[in-house]
């Protein structure tokens, strides 16, 4: 990680940390106080709290790393976006796609009202999941026998929503990579279906369930498909974190609920037929590197989510400050070379670097990356794994004693990880199980 991402990581973390505890606070009371007299009042309080702790990573994508999200889609259906209920279906394209979806929302005016649906873990995460708990967010445990009812009962709770939401369905089940696409294609040579050839098979599942239980409220359907241009490269947490920005191009098309068939194995074809289509659109992409261009639309780039960050920055440097006048902590060269020294150890722990032993040499690397990969999943890891090497360039697992914190970069819905090893800015190898 570059000397950039680890000075950010560090101050824009603990904003995080701070900001988003006091969000919860403020989340919990209201539910235990209004939500009992009024449901509606609390949603639209809780809407617009989340959002304060949400735009701080609208922030990280528009103002710090740069990721510029183009979208490219008619005039009516860009004038509808964040006035309706939608139920919003998604290739997996990048790790920061649910970034993406929440630019998105917040352009339309509807962040604090998007939901999801997780895994059942998830809302166990400190700061971020709790705050996806308190807003209703769907969890699920990966198990169709419990999962059906669970989800049936989630998504009826949602027809009395005071607000547009849009409700996220990534119906892929786990981020595009070339390893998962040749899965994909043996797959469907197998079963006689359509070869894909830039997007994985939908599962379906879960969109049927969703069609089924919301068509009465929900009238439309969002058909997005999220690519990366040629030129430019993929966006990644890393990169963001690292200042260094991406370009997003995303096409949505809208479909009203009530033109989808009636059945439901009907409505699964419906969405392999959409992903069929989506395949034909990104190969068209890959040809034009664009959309269209009398379909872009000009999405802007709001300063709420700066003056947001700015507004959380003075609140936690005036509660720093006073912590420091109330413990005398920089009154003395002892408190101040301590402080000093924190730091010092914390850029040294967050940067690679390596020590050469012998004829070996011992890699400590630091990954702080976050990882999205389901469509009803947030989780990052952070998992400690020792590796030794006889060069920079290959690595092994070993039982050296050295901690390696690590970030999984792709995790599928059914458990299995990769790991994707980097230093000095270039991969070295990726680790699946």
């Amino acid at each position: 990680m570059g000397i950039v991402a680890a000075a950010a990581v560090v101050p824009v973390g603990l904003l995080f940390l701070v900001s988003g505890l006091i969000v919860n606070s403020i989340q919990a009371s209201c539910f235990i106080l209004v939500r009992p007299l009024s449901k509606s009042m609390y949603r639209r309080i809780n809407r617009i709290v989340a959002e304060l702790l949400w735009l701080e990573l609208i922030w990280l994508i528009d103002w710090w790393g740069g990721v510029k999200v183009q979208v490219f889609t008619d005039a009516e259906t860009f004038r509808l976006m964040g006035k309706e209920h939608a139920l919003f279906l998604s290739n997996h394209r990048s790790d920061i796609d649910w970034l993406v979806g929440w630019v998105l929302a917040q352009r339309s005016g509807c962040l604090g009202s998007t939901l999801a649906v997780m895994k059942k873990s998830s809302k166990f995460l400190p700061v971020l999941g709790w705050s996806m708990w308190f807003s209703e967010y769907l969890f699920l445990e990966r198990n169709w026998a419990k999962d059906e009812s669970i989800l049936k009962s989630g998504l009826q709770r949602l027809k009395d929503y005071p607000l547009p939401f849009w409700l996220a369905l990534f119906v892929e089940g786990t981020r595009f990579t070339k390893a998962k696409l040749l899965a994909a294609q043996e797959y469907a040579a197998s079963t006689g279906s359509p070869i894909p050839r830039n997007v994985l098979i939908p599962r379906t599942k879960g969109f049927v369930s969703a069609v089924s239980n919301m068509r009465s409220f929900v009238p439309a359907i969002y058909d997005a498909t999220v690519a990366i241009p040629k030129n430019q490269p993929s966006p990644t947490m890393l990169r963001i974190l690292s200042g260094q920005p991406s370009l997003v191009h995303v096409h949505i098309k809208r479909h009203l609920m009530k033109d989808l068939p009636e059945t439901d194995d009907a409505v699964a074809q419906w969405c392999r037929d959409i992903f069929v289509a989506k395949d034909a659109l990104l190969d068209k992409h890959v040809a034009e590197n664009t959309f269209g261009d009398e379909l872009l639309q000009n999405t802007g780039r709001p300063i709420k989510s700066l003056l947001v960050v700015i507004s959380w920055s003075c609140i936690l440097v005036y509660g720093a400050l006073k912590f420091i006048i109330w413990s005398s902590l920089l009154s003395s060269w002892k408190g101040i070379a301590f402080s000093v020294a924190g730091l010092v150890l914390v850029v040294i722990l967050i940067k690679p670097r390596k020590t050469a032993i012998g004829s070996r040499f011992y890699t400590y690397l630091t990954m702080v990356v976050s990882s999205v990969p389901c469509q009803d999943c947030m989780s990052s890891f952070v998992i400690p794994i020792v590796f030794q090497t006889s060069s920079p360039s290959t690595f092994t697992v070993g039982k050296l004693g050295i901690s390696v914190i690590v970030i999984v970069e792709d995790v599928s819905c059914n458990g299995s990880m990769t790991i994707k090893l980097q230093y000095n800015n270039f991969t070295i190898k990726s680790i699946s199980n």
